[in-house]
């Protein structure tokens, strides 16, 4: 396999990828001096115009992405993007829009994410959403500071946020960034919330508890009712992390059992993939009691005009520029009106049905910690392989690369040790189902037969098993050309 060498190895001095003609009207040549322009780069590449093609064709190439194969990631909902939800927000209404324009010539963008307001109330049951954040992070947060400026209004913020050991690995910091301490609660054998724990924690000085329902067990919190009870029996707030939302939509909805506050991630459960970093959207939904909060502007429509409203005296103020990732919004709105309300249910059907089929699939293969139903993502464990092999979950991830997947999430969740998170997501085939699960069993036998394969695996890639432990202690950040 050839080496595709790095952009500096292949420059020369005199290369270039382009020629502009002889200047034909006046030098304004010293109209910068003294200004910050920046200088001629040190060593910068000089290359040919098919030379920076083909590389960047050949990296792309030795990718992977989600339009050659399944993505397993658990708790990530790594879905295929239908092509036309990139075709329409290429559409210049939407794609050249400033965000500085004045009203009257964007109203059909104020009716996009008015209308899509009202689509995930509709989907969720609650009363309110704001589109500003950028991502699910940052929804959490938008939403416990929600919590804050309610507790706030009502003469005392509270002190503690409750955080089951199953949710979400962001959670506390979103409870930490607006001021709270964190008080973890247990889950019980069948990897839901221990009822007995929530009574005795929940106190009149929490101010909320955060769950993620379906948990990231890909568990469905069955007693949710009771937990809403429970806390606001202590005029605490329950706050749900809705990035497992791709296992309810059209069939649950958070708002009808008791949730007062969620976000969600229009980037998993409605279309667009998230990796690479972004762009991602997590929109916030609240009950009527949170709405006063809601971060500005807020898109209002007065007859027939959509205008942003910026007078509420009792927001949390700006969450960030303008008005939110616009165009991931356009996509999932795209998304939601090409399925329908019939499509919206039977994207967590499926979803659904893909990861148990996948579980029945590897069952007895790998170790199941937990018997209870799965949801939209089943978690294994490498004890069967580890206990009798020495394999670990790094190891089997490894391997996979060399059977054509992507991973799924490892080591997560923390209370599974050894975790192998599979989310198959609805968009993928029972065809590649097959080939996933068959793929994995080869491997458990490979562990039996000869460990010292997957020990060394990958063995097909460009880029050979790295020593993770020695990168992160001693990184190396610059770049020496006469080391390369």
């Amino acid at each position: 396999m050839i080496r595709e060498p790095l952009i500096f190895e292949i420059s020369a001095p005199g290369k270039t990828a382009f020629t502009l003609p002889k200047l034909d009207v006046p030098s304004n040549a010293g109209v910068l001096d003294g200004l910050a322009v920046r200088p001629d780069i040190p060593d910068f590449p000089q290359v040919s115009e098919v030379e920076v093609v083909r590389h960047f064709t050949r990296l792309s190439q030795q990718n992977y992405c989600v339009d050659l194969g399944l993505y397993p990631l658990g708790s990530c909902t790594m879905k295929y993007n239908p092509k036309v939800n990139d075709k329409i927000v290429t559409f210049p209404g939407f794609a050249e829009t400033h965000p500085l324009a004045p009203a009257e010539t964007v109203q059909g963008n104020f009716e996009v994410l008015h209308r899509m307001e009202r689509m995930l109330c509709e989907i969720t049951g609650f009363d309110a959403f704001t589109l500003q954040p950028s991502a699910g992070a940052q929804g959490e947060l938008v939403g416990i500071m929600l919590v804050r400026a309610y507790h706030e209004a009502k003469g005392i913020p509270r002190k503690y946020v409750l955080i089951p050991d199953s949710a979400h690995g962001t959670n506390p910091s979103s409870a930490h960034l607006s001021g709270y301490e964190v008080r973890e609660i247990k889950s019980n054998a069948s990897g839901r919330i221990d009822l007995a724990a929530l009574e005795q924690a929940m106190t009149e000085e929490v101010a909320a508890l955060m769950v993620t329902n379906p948990n990231t067990l890909g568990v469905f919190e069955s007693d949710i009712c009771k937990i809403a009870d429970i806390v606001h029996g202590k005029g605490g707030l329950l706050y749900m992390d809705g990035a497992n939302m791709n296992a309810l939509a059209g069939i649950a909805r958070p708002g009808d059992f008791g949730v007062d506050v969620l976000h969600l991630n229009l980037h998993k459960t409605f279309a667009t993939p998230h990796g690479g970093g972004g762009p991602g959207s997590g929109p916030v939904g609240v009950k009527k009691i949170l709405e006063p909060f809601l971060p500005v502007p807020v898109v209002k429509k007065k007859g027939a005009e959509y205008a942003l409203d910026f007078d509420r005296p009792r927001s949390i103020g700006r969450v960030r520029s303008f008005y939110g990732n616009f165009l991931v919004i356009v996509k999932a709105m795209a998304y939601i009106l090409s399925l329908g309300p019939k499509g919206v249910r039977e994207i967590a059907e499926i979803a659904v049905l893909n990861a148990n089929y996948i579980r029945k699939g590897l069952e007895g293969v790998y170790d199941l910690q937990y018997g209870t139903a799965s949801m939209h993502e089943v978690v294994f464990s490498d004890k069967i392989q580890k206990d009798a092999y020495g394999v670990t979950n790094l190891d089997i991830a490894k391997r996979l690369i060399d059977y054509g997947f992507h991973p799924p999430t490892m080591s997560f969740p923390l209370i599974v040790h050894g975790a192998l998170m599979i989310e198959p997501t609805e968009t993928e085939s029972r065809r590649d189902l097959d080939q996933f699960i068959e793929a994995m069993k080869t491997i458990a036998r490979e562990a039996a037969e000869n460990a010292a394969v997957l020990k060394a695996a990958p063995h097909q890639t460009y880029v050979r098993r790295l020593d993770e432990t020695a990168a992160a202690r001693n990184p190396i950040v610059t770049w020496e050309r006469d080391k390369v």
